[in-house]
């Protein structure tokens, strides 16, 4: 029996690699994407540590070369949740009495495995299926899933050192439960690390999970997967069940034993299922822990002492890397007319110089966007402000989806704050531009917080420090994470817990302690050192 108060110690953020020319990483990296290429994979359901093949399959593809079958996979449906369920029940209780310090352990050397053997394998599979770069690639299925594994094993220990006082004649503790019964992880395809980040964070605090990733980032859940049963994970404590939403949530949501639903992905399936939620809960054991993070539509906000050449910078990078298929990623601007008369022509002159094409090729900065289904969806948006009389495409524009799903990096000018690519997420490369008088300021800072339903990330630019107090002031709520002279991506765990309000999620900041916090269910335990011997109070006597 352990007798001992034992630490994580606190983690460094994981070093990022540089994949320059000549390095080891890169030949590595490059070695693994010939090789994941070189074959097609069958990837089974994995419910409680067992494959699961229901022959009901469905493809993974390269999105910059859509004939690319890198997978076939098979999907859940009715009776596989049911088995699913099952087996977390069953993986529950051994895991749920865990020490705490066994549990965290399997993490730890999940986060070793990743930052060396299994480093260029995430990455190279995050590349092809998902068409990143390999910078894009490196931050976030190496780094930032590494860093969610440590700093979560770290966070841990710090809220089971959170106790209450005592006194003299009682010893108050305070007992971190996990929830009763299963927690519903629902991933998205955009990041590795969310992907996960959402099964495990729960499971850490000794909760089971059903893990649904999105059905175009399937072959980068699966070798996550891989890599946690290779770190010791036992079987049934995260039951991985790829499939199609209807045929996989609505079994889970009317579910008796679900405990909680882990989600990042769009503000309408999220509020969908909170919906069906409400309408079941008399039939739960429990009240269900809702967590989500969903759209945005985030904003650089420039004044007219900003910096022109860090605002161009901030513009490209945060609206385009990666296709800007990030939840955080810059899809509105408003500048002043004066800065906007300095920065038009290079900033137009820089979009249209970015190289696209294959992730496979290192000296492309834009790859594809993940499917057919998004390039459709973006191509009507930019097809929109072609025709509109109130924008203009000033950069891009041009869509071809012949041999994977490209779509060039589109700049739109609009001279109406509340035009449909200003208020609506899309998701996908398309920036929009409203150029303001720097004597309107107050009026364009009322269209950047109330122009839109969402409120995840936000930027503003200036160098005179009263002008930076003063929008920070104004935007107070229209961003969860707000950035000052810097772009409103890239968010590392314990440095900018990330999460946003209104439409854009829960905000309970995944990379922090208080996203653990949701997934404990604490008890109280107050032991009388010197318990009374008689039921009379002293009142009672009297004089």
């Amino acid at each position: 029996m352990s007798n001992a108060y034992f630490k994580v110690r606190r983690p460094q953020t994981e070093p990022i690699k540089s994949y320059k020319p000549g390095s080891q990483e890169k030949k590595e990296l490059k070695a693994k994407i010939n090789e994941l290429k070189s074959k097609k994979i069958e990837i089974p359901l994995i419910i409680g540590g067992k494959e699961v093949k229901t022959g009901n399959l469905a493809k993974c593809i390269i999105p910059h070369d859509k004939e690319h079958v890198l997978a076939e996979y098979h999907q859940a449906g009715e009776k596989e949740i049911e088995m699913a369920v099952e087996a977390a029940r069953k993986a529950w209780k051994e895991w749920s009495e865990m020490p705490w310090q066994h549990r965290a352990a399997i993490f730890l050397k999940a986060a070793e495995l990743l930052a060396g053997p299994w480093r260029s394998t995430l990455n190279a599979a995050t590349m092809l299926g998902q068409s990143k770069s390999a910078f894009q690639a490196e931050i976030d299925s190496a780094c930032e899933l590494i860093d969610f594994f440590r700093f979560n094993a770290y966070y841990m220990t710090e809220i089971f050192g959170d106790q209450p006082d005592s006194t003299v004649d009682s010893w108050n503790r305070l007992e971190y439960r996990p929830m009763e019964g299963f927690i519903f992880a629902v991933t998205p395809f955009n990041f590795t690390s969310i992907a996960g980040n959402l099964p495990t964070a729960p499971a850490m605090v000794g909760n089971v999970s059903l893990w649904k990733p999105a059905s175009s980032s399937v072959y980068s859940g699966y070798f996550i997967m891989r890599l946690l049963e290779e770190a010791g994970l036992p079987a049934g404590v995260i039951n991985f069940v790829p499939g199609r939403g209807s045929k996989v949530g609505n079994p889970v949501m009317n579910n008796e034993h679900l405990a909680g639903v882990h989600f990042t992905g769009s503000t309408g399936v999220f509020q969908g299922m909170w919906q069906q939620i409400a309408n079941n809960l008399p039939k739960y054991h429990c009240y269900p822990r809702i967590v989500g993070e969903t759209g945005g539509k985030d904003f650089i906000f420039a004044h007219e002492t900003a910096d022109v050449v860090a605002l161009k910078t901030a513009l490209i990078r945060g609206s385009f890397e990666y296709q800007g298929q990030k939840c955080s990623a810059a899809s509105r601007a408003f500048i002043p007319e004066n800065v906007w008369k300095e920065l038009k022509d290079p900033f137009i002159a820089e979009v249209k110089a970015i190289k696209m094409g294959v992730a496979e090729d290192f000296t492309n900065f834009f790859n594809a966007v993940i499917d057919k289904a998004a390039f459709d969806s973006i191509k009507e948006y930019i097809d929109y402000a072609k025709s509109s009389d109130d924008a203009q495409i000033i950069a891009g524009g041009n869509c071809d989806d012949s041999k994977g799903f490209l779509i060039e990096p589109t700049v739109i000018l609009t001279t109406d704050p509340y035009f449909k690519t200003m208020k609506e997420e899309i998701f996908g490369p398309v920036l929009t531009i409203y150029v303001y008088k720097e004597t309107e300021l107050d009026k364009a800072l009322e269209y950047c917080d109330k122009g839109s339903p969402y409120a995840l990330t936000g930027a503003i630019f200036a160098k005179d420090r009263s002008a930076l107090v003063y929008m920070e002031k104004a935007l107070t709520h229209a961003a969860g994470n707000f950035y000052i002279n810097d772009k409103p991506t890239g968010a590392v765990v314990s440095q900018q817990p990330f999460g946003g309000g209104r439409a854009s999620g829960t905000n309970d900041k995944a990379g922090s302690k208080l996203n653990l916090l949701r997934w404990m269910n604490p008890r109280t335990i107050k032991e009388n050192l010197n318990p009374p011997t008689d039921y009379r109070y002293p009142f009672m006597d009297e004089e």
